[in-house]
């Protein structure tokens, strides 16, 4: 029996689980979460606009992390957190690649007639970089959540596969609840928002880095809503450009929802998952610390 149990919660050579790590790093994740509720509790004055709340979650976030990895000896090169030039080039990339996605869905709706843009009175260059600075804080925050320590431990514990659709479904929960999640609109909503998370956990994936999917979740949002002025994960933005429905189905705009929504950005996202899903994995930018990826959780 003895046996058993230290077989469940441990490898052969003595270390803890992939998968029991993941669940410790969510508990204290929510622990330290918990504790900065009680400092800032619900009611208190909201933070300015270059302080958006994102920041301080993604703090908690690496705070965790980072105890984590030390209970390991471990540190943030082993998540794909170090900041050198490949870094930089893997970030650059992935941004594109979420505009991309964005722009071509956007694009597709309005060949079908489904709107058209109005240009946004008030908003300028100063609303493009507020926008690109608290999208880049959703993106880090959310990286690090979905695709940085739980990721990789669950990766070390059931392979790279279980690991990328355990997370990808996670973050498809977490938006259940979203404005204008509603009848048709939910099924389109959740089907894209899954994509997504599987297009992310590939990215990380296949470089072995958190850059690329913040890359890519940053372009993704940014040119959704701070440039074309749709909702975000059904939270309204104010963009460059308006978008003004010309009476086409909501499967082809997305709705009140947003972009994510709809069948085009399902096709394009769709797509990009195969493409990456073909792509040669690249070595992590520092090898892992366990080359083993596939005992059971």
């Amino acid at each position: 029996m003895d046996t058993f149990v230290s077989r469940m919660f441990a490898r052969e050579d003595g270390r803890i689980r992939g998968g029991w790590k993941a669940l410790g790093f969510a508990f204290l994740q929510g622990l330290l979460a918990d504790a900065f509720r009680l400092l800032h509790p619900a009611g208190a004055a909201e933070p300015p606009p270059w302080a958006p709340h994102e920041w301080f979650s993604g703090a908690i976030v690496l705070l965790a992390s980072w105890l984590c990895l030390k209970a390991e000896d471990e540190d943030f090169p082993s998540l794909g957190l170090k900041l050198d030039r490949r870094w930089a080039v893997e970030a650059g990339a992935g941004l594109v690649l979420g505009l991309f996605l964005i722009l071509g869905a956007a694009f597709v709706g309005r060949a079908f007639g489904a709107f058209h843009w109005v240009r946004t009175p008030g908003v300028g260059s100063g609303g493009l970089l507020l926008g690109a600075w608290t999208y880049a804080a959703v993106a880090f925050n959310e990286e690090l959540l979905f695709r940085g320590y739980a990721f990789f431990r669950l990766k070390e514990g059931l392979g790279a596969l279980p690991a990328i659709l355990v997370t990808a479904l996670l973050f498809t929960a977490v938006h259940w609840n979203n404005p204008g999640m509603a009848g048709p609109t939910r099924v389109w909503a959740c089907l894209n928002i899954g994509l997504a998370g599987l297009l992310l956990g590939l990215c990380a994936w296949r470089t072995g880095s958190l850059a690329l999917p913040m890359g890519v979740h940053l372009g993704w949002n940014w040119a959704q809503g701070s440039l074309l002025g749709f909702g975000v994960s059904g939270t309204e933005a104010k963009g460059l450009f308006t978008p003004v429905p010309d009476g086409g189905p909501a499967w082809l705009s997305g709705g009140d929802f947003g972009l994510e929504a709809s069948l085009p950005c399902a096709l394009l996202c769709g797509a990009a998952c195969l493409a990456l899903g073909a792509w040669p994995r690249r070595p992590a930018a520092t090898p892992a610390s366990d080359a083993s990826s596939g005992d059971p959780a």
